[in-house]
């Protein structure tokens, strides 16, 4: 059955609003990085809409920095998945909208065969952990206290507390820390 991989960048007091800290080339690559084994990426419509076309667009700027475009490369060359209410078509062969039932869509992807499938977003994601269908955490923390913001678990409706089991920790040079935690 194929792993679903949930990455997401936060501030130490937890803040994941992406415009409220900056970025850097070693945070590109580390989720890069973490792509290398993912065949699907899985978003809610906000977060799609946030990365498509951003990225597809730097894959083809001849001036984009080596990073960005080796990060955007290897974005649009995986397929996706949309769940989404609204959306009805999306151009392009590379996506797919999904309105059905969250986790019945999402247990039908695990069982097809494939590589890992990886998850973005806030509000998708959290529905996906609440549903138990998680199996990997990577939360890359930089090291900033935003003050403001929205914070990640601010909107969960977990029924019980998820045990998480730290597997590897890493900190790159902008000073930020990578956590890798699988369920426990």
């Amino acid at each position: 059955m194929r792993k679903v991989i949930y990455g997401i960048n936060l501030s130490l007091d937890g803040c994941c609003d992406h415009t409220k800290f900056g970025g850097g080339n070693d945070i590109l690559e580390y989720f890069m990085q973490l792509m290398q084994g993912v065949d699907l990426i899985v978003y809610g419509r906000i977060t799609y809409e946030l990365m498509v076309p951003y990225w597809p667009d730097v894959a083809k700027d001849p001036n984009a920095s080596k990073p960005d475009s080796e990060f955007a490369k290897t974005f649009d060359a995986i397929d996706k998945v949309v769940f989404s209410r609204t959306l009805t078509g999306i151009e392009g062969n590379k996506t797919k909208v999904i309105h059905g039932d969250l986790k019945e869509e999402m247990l039908k992807l695990k069982q097809q065969p494939g590589g890992n499938i990886s998850i973005g977003g806030v509000n998708l994601p959290l529905q996906i952990v609440e549903l138990g269908l998680v199996d990997e955490f990577h939360f890359v923390i930089h090291p900033t206290i935003v003050g403001e913001g929205r914070g990640l678990l601010e909107a969960t409706g977990l029924k019980e507390k998820l045990g998480l089991k730290l597997i590897e920790s890493k900190i790159l040079e902008s000073g930020c820390v990578a956590l890798h935690y699988l369920k426990a």
